[in-house]
């Protein structure tokens, strides 16, 4: 299976490709796509489908992984955030992918094992799961953290049962 996990914007939008084989995952690519702040969103939000449709075209993903609009103090910030999340919605839909929507709180846990993690800490736990040298920008950072709990949440059930069966084993 091929995980593209997105963190959508309206000046940038992140994305991550994994790919999830038996349980393991394997890093693919990442990066930005980016839009002029100096643009109307309407320009920005075009700009960045095309570039997302580009990304999937190449990239080949069998479904997209994002981020649940999360609740924000400012309306303004919030309504730009659903607005590129529908963007990026419509052209998933377009292109026939299916998509898989996950809370922060379970992003947070599914990559560090909390749902209070902070940012620096799912950042590293990132980097050590698919075995990054760097990291990259915070977007795609958090687009592979999208990916990558899809990918630790739904693996075949005969992968989580292993380790479960061998620890039973041991005791």
């Amino acid at each position: 299976m091929r995980i593209l996990g997105l963190d959508p914007g309206s000046r940038v939008c992140g994305y991550g490709v994994v790919d999830s084989e038996a349980g393991e995952l394997r890093y693919v690519e990442c990066g930005i796509l980016t839009a002029p702040e100096s643009q109307p969103m309407e320009q920005r939000l075009g700009e960045i489908a095309r570039g997302l449709r580009e990304v999937c075209a190449e990239l080949a993903p069998t479904i997209v992984a994002v981020e649940d609009v999360f609740v924000n103090h400012n309306p303004r910030s919030a309504l730009a955030l659903a607005q590129a999340r529908g963007m990026a919605l419509a052209v998933i839909g377009l292109m026939g992918l299916g998509v898989a929507s996950y809370s922060p709180a379970t992003v947070k846990k599914a990559v560090s094992g909390s749902g209070k993690a902070e940012k620096a800490q799912i950042a590293r736990m990132v980097q050590a799961l698919i075995g990054l040298r760097s990291l990259p920008r915070a977007d795609a950072t958090d687009a592979l953290a999208v990916a990558i709990t899809h990918g630790r949440l739904v693996r075949p059930m005969a992968a989580r049962l292993v380790p479960a069966v061998v620890r039973a084993r041991a005791t």
